[in-house]
């Protein structure tokens, strides 16, 4: 079927006599292997290890491609719940003009509007390390500017030769 069943079912269960059965329409408590397998027979369902690692194994009397068909299902709808958090990133220079910080701006507004995260930075080349507050200034007037897309998650950290800022956007109401 798929990937190497994820369950062994049926004439697939070896090397046990016995079995712990749970589920609906079925007496819990221990049985024999084969007493196992002739009820899952008698209601043309089949038996399906759920827990092979307990001792007896756990078995259920189940329709099996149904119940992967539910597993996928519930799978899927995990996986559309949990949301990717994109990092865009926006470079400055110490000395960044006035143009060249309003065009970023923007477009830092506009990843901050689409839900993903900003990671600002001003990257010190050479010398230039020496207007370190520059870049102080520049990130925070920048974190001022977008303060109603987003909020500041970490203040400006000097890392080497990079100043860095992130800016996670408001949840939207």
């Amino acid at each position: 079927m798929e990937k190497k069943d994820a369950h062994r079912i049926n004439q697939h269960i070896r090397g046990v006599q016995e079995v712990r059965l749970v589920g609906e329409n079925v007496e819990t408590g221990v049985y024999k292997l084969s007493d196992a397998l002739r009820m899952a027979d008698e209601q043309e369902l089949d038996l399906v290890e759920i827990s092979p690692n307990a001792a007896p194994p756990v078995c259920k009397i189940i329709d099996y491609k149904k119940f992967v068909y539910e597993q996928k299902k519930r799978e899927k709808a995990l996986k559309a719940k949990s949301t990717q958090v994109t990092i865009k990133e926006i470079r400055f220079g110490p000395q960044t003009d006035e143009h060249d910080y309003e065009f970023k701006r923007k477009n830092a507004e506009k990843f901050l509007k689409e839900g993903s995260k900003l990671k600002a930075f001003v990257f010190f080349k050479g010398r230039s390390i020496i207007y370190k507050e520059q870049g102080q200034i520049l990130l925070l007037r920048l974190a001022q500017d977008l303060e109603e897309f987003g909020k500041v998650e970490a203040m400006p950290v000097l890392e080497g030769k990079r100043m860095i800022m992130f800016i996670a956007p408001k949840k939207k109401k």
